[in-house]
């Protein structure tokens, strides 16, 4: 086994208290910047916020699990401990997923024995859990929520969690698929359209931060542009797309209509961060940043 992080001991660990708040929780991805989201989602498990669904993309999809099953702490061990750990990061995870992340390990052994999901309540009707993947044939964004079978949801978030350039798109009854942040990186918009009247962000990324809006255009066009025309157009103008989106929040947040949890500091950490003191860090900041927001929180999901 590979070293893990340090303070691994001192991550928060326990279950969710049973009861849900109306609401939806909406996951922004950026692969391992995702620790910061899981500290803010343990700090709200703690403080007994469980809102009754759940929007991912990407890493959001992923961590997302967690917190609709309850298990405070759980999503935080995943990368801290087995970041290194070549069947869920690394060359043997490639080879045998085709994609750098061992989605194989993490819905399996993972799972199921060595940090089991409580999947009785994961799979509970009355807690909802949507994730976001790209159609590689249209370019667009398509919503895929849980139901009765857990391998459908599984296969789902695999395929919102497979990135672009170095990853074999997922199949999904006939249709390839990869990534959601290729085509929609804050799925803000399905909360409200599902008629949520609270909704709460969680951003990997400071706000004010913004992207630059030709980058990867090119790459786009030269990897997907032949074959996927549809999916290299998404791609060219997701930067784009994400500033939009990050200006229809700040408007969003500034009218009481949502609310937004963003890091308050800006540590640096990269998608693929090899630096589990680093990342620790980061979970902390998340952690930090949520229990801050919980006066404010309480008082927008109250009002």
């Amino acid at each position: 086994m590979s070293k893990a992080y340090s303070r691994l001991g001192e991550l928060p660990r326990g279950r969710a208290s049973a009861r849900l708040t109306p609401g939806c929780l909406v996951l922004e991805g950026g692969a391992l910047r995702g620790t910061y989201s899981v500290g803010v989602m343990d700090a709200l498990m703690e403080a007994d916020i469980n809102l009754q669904a759940t929007v991912g993309v990407s890493a959001g999809a992923l961590n997302g699990i967690s917190y609709v099953s309850g298990q405070i702490g759980r999503s935080a061990r995943s990368p801290l401990t087995f970041r290194h750990d070549q069947r869920y990061f690394g060359l043997r995870a490639f080879f045998r997923n085709k994609s750098p992340f061992g989605f194989d390990f993490m819905f399996g052994e993972l799972t199921y024995k060595l940090d089991p999901l409580d999947i009785e309540r994961f799979m509970d009707p009355a807690r909802r859990f949507a994730c976001v993947a790209t159609n590689c044939r249209t370019g667009q964004p398509e919503f895929f929520e849980k139901g009765d079978s857990l391998d459908d949801i599984f296969l789902a978030t695999r395929a919102s969690s497979t990135m672009p350039y170095i990853s074999d798109m997922v199949d999904i009854k006939g249709q390839p698929y990869l990534d959601g942040g290729c085509s929609l990186k804050i799925p803000h918009r399905w909360a409200l359209e599902q008629g949520y009247e609270k909704v709460v962000v969680i951003k990997t990324y400071p706000d004010g931060f913004r992207r630059a809006e030709k980058g990867g255009s090119r790459l786009a066009r030269m990897v997907y542009g032949k074959r996927w025309p549809e999916l290299a157009a998404s791609l060219a103008r997701s930067n784009a797309d994400y500033n939009r989106a990050c200006d229809e929040l700040d408007a969003l947040r500034a009218s009481g209509r949502i609310f937004t949890i963003a890091p308050s500091a800006n540590m640096h950490i990269g998608r693929m961060e090899k630096d589990l003191e680093k990342l620790g860090d980061w979970y902390w900041l998340g952690y930090s940043d949520g229990k801050a927001s919980l006066g404010a929180l309480k008082e927008y999901l109250e009002g």
